[in-house]
């Protein structure tokens, strides 16, 4: 997920660079929405492993 998010990232920076503002600015939205998630996520897994143990 966290290599989506940089894809999307890296999308947004070359539609920008190109003056593609409403594609940079949707793949933009994207790739901060699945970093957001993979953070999320991450962070439950890492309290699901301490509850565990």
């Amino acid at each position: 997920m966290l290599y989506y998010a940089l894809v999307f990232f890296i999308i947004a920076l070359i539609a920008a660079v190109f003056g593609f503002g409403g594609i940079a600015a949707g793949a933009a939205s994207i790739a901060k929405i699945l970093f957001f998630l993979f953070l999320v996520i991450f962070i439950m897994t890492l309290l699901m492993g301490v509850v565990r143990r």
